[in-house]
């Protein structure tokens, strides 16, 4: 019995000992070497900016992440694209480095008509259908947040990603631009003028042409069969027999920032004692009547101006329509006018008394109506496109002139060919101007898509499709689907408005079958219903500016 007792009382005192060794040998490592050698490198801290700086940036704060956007299907290319993760479970060892694969971005091809080819069309349908992406855990820790707030002012600009869409069948719908917590924390207590200057800092780093559709209750912004006053019968769905309006429940949301709703009182305040200019074709008039009701809520204003012929916007004699529009709200003295230019040049009778006679299309020269009223405009828009086929310009008995002559040069013979340099000349001589017009903000508007399929607009072309998001959700290329567009404001004072591939993935948002007005077997498969798409081209546009 003694010896079974010493043998324990030597194990408990061999245990005492040896704990004493080890805590002798710790605090004498710890005495000579920095507690610093147990830490992990400086690389590996998160260095955080002063809190006030944070919070002046909220609409940096997205509501996505990097990893909800993460896979996906091709816009144009086939190729398959991959995103590293990044391995956050432990935050002792170093961080895995990203590669980034990326993929040769190939834009549509543009037919004389300014569309996009059927095939493509049709590839990316069944593209986007092959599979159903898979999204990742999305980062919750307060400190990977501040830290890609603190990467996204730095760099001021975000890093660049592959063409993609992504299509999935579930569709979040969300109330807010932004989540409770980020709009109760950012946006709330905020004066007006703190958040004009919040947005302008965001602005230039925000690529508004990325992002996705999402389902929001609080859409439409206004009704389609109420906006009478400004809205044009045959581009409102809601007085035609269509019977389903999905699509006017869908909001376009930015990948990298927030995209500030759009308020008409916060527009009329904001563009306050000054002019905005729509000058294009007949989408560019669809734009014009879109801000007219986004700005009145669809409702009738009879207080609104007609000043029109302060633009020399006049009937003429036997005609059927001025050559534009102007209205004035007189609250704040805010202008908003459209005026007619399908091709974005100056065109004028060779012989004024011959009601058949030929007209001058002056390829090197803007449309009269800029150069006589540029200096009363503070906000322009400008697009053209669709009129540049052969039909429009035998129809309409356009020639197509080059330093005041017909024009000889072959290359500019092709369509193609005369639109751009059209296109680049006209942008060019805005761009010119902006010394002369301090307060004067050009924008150029990117090619609007057409969705024929298996024929034109007159052999039978149609775009049946009801569904929304059927063909694609979500749009991460960098540079625009509309080559001519990007590449002709490069170098300029004008900016690219960019809607080209957010337009083409709503397919279904056209008129379609359902126009009052159009032959039997004949589809409008180029204009929007409206509640529409182009909302949202005025949805960017307001955040711009």
């Amino acid at each position: 019995m003694k010896r079974g007792a010493l043998r324990r009382r030597a194990k408990d005192i061999s245990l005492v000992f040896i704990v004493l060794v080890c805590a002798t040998l710790v605090l004498w490592s710890w005495d000579t070497t920095p507690s610093s050698a147990f830490l992990p490198p400086d690389s590996h801290f998160l260095k955080l900016e002063p809190e006030e700086k944070v919070e002046r940036i909220p609409t940096t704060l997205n509501t996505e992440t990097k990893d909800s956007y993460s896979s996906a299907t091709p816009f144009v290319n086939k190729d398959q694209s991959k995103e590293d993760q990044t391995d956050n479970k432990d935050k002792k060892e170093e961080e895995e480095e990203k590669e980034e694969k990326q993929v040769e971005e190939v834009t549509d091809s543009e037919t004389d008509q300014g569309k996009t080819s059927t095939i493509v069309e049709e590839q990316a349908v069944r593209e986007v259908t092959v599979s159903e992406p898979k999204y990742q855990k999305t980062p919750t820790s307060k400190e990977n947040k501040l830290e890609h707030v603190k990467e996204e002012v730095a760099a001021g600009e975000v890093e660049a990603k592959t063409t993609h869409i992504k299509n999935t069948n579930s569709d979040p719908e969300k109330k807010t631009l932004a989540t409770d917590g980020e709009r109760t924390e950012q946006h709330i207590a905020k004066k007006d003028d703190d958040s004009s200057s919040t947005a302008r800092i965001t602005n230039q780093a925000c690529n508004y042409a990325k992002g996705k559709w999402v389902v929001d209750k609080h859409r439409p912004l206004y009704s389609g069969s109420r906006c009478k006053q400004w809205l044009a019968s045959m581009w409102a769905c809601r007085l035609m027999q269509r019977t389903d309006f999905a699509f006017e429940r869908l909001r376009w949301q930015p990948k990298d920032c927030s995209m500030e709703e759009f308020e008409g009182s916060k527009f009329l305040k904001r563009m306050q004692d000054k002019t905005l200019a729509f000058v294009g074709d007949s989408l560019g008039r669809q734009q014009f009547q879109s801000m007219m009701c986004m700005i009145t809520g669809g409702k009738e204003r009879l207080d609104v101006l007609d000043v029109g012929p302060e633009f020399g916007f006049i009937t003429p004699q036997g005609g059927g329509r001025p050559n534009g529009w102007a209205y004035r709200f007189p609250e704040t003295n805010t202008t908003v006018l459209y005026h007619w230019s399908s091709t974005l040049c100056d065109i004028e009778p060779l012989n004024i008394s011959d009601p058949l006679t030929e007209h001058a299309m002056h390829l090197d020269r803007p449309p009269a109506f800029l150069r006589q009223y540029l200096h009363k405009i503070n906000v322009l828009i400008m697009n053209t496109g669709h009129h540049w086929n052969r039909g429009k310009l035998n129809g309409n008995r356009w020639v197509m002139h080059l330093n005041g002559a017909p024009n000889t040069n072959k290359k500019l013979a092709a369509l193609g060919n005369a639109k751009n340099f059209t296109i680049h000349s006209t942008v060019s001589w805005v761009s010119s101007q902006l010394p002369n017009h301090p307060g004067l903000k050009a924008f150029y508007r990117s090619l609007s898509p057409r969705h024929f399929v298996g024929g034109e607009w007159n052999t039978g072309g149609s775009c049946n499709n009801t569904t929304p998001m059927s063909i694609g959700k979500e749009v991460l290329q960098e540079e625009s689907s509309d080559y001519s567009a990007g590449h002709a404001v490069k170098g300029t004072g004008v900016k690219l408005l960019d809607i080209t591939a957010l337009s083409h993935i709503r397919d279904e948002g056209h008129i379609s079958r359902f126009s009052i007005s159009a032959s039997k077997g004949v589809q409008d498969c180029l204009h929007w219903c409206l509640p529409g798409v182009p909302d949202t081209w005025n949805e960017i546009l307001f955040a711009m500016i």
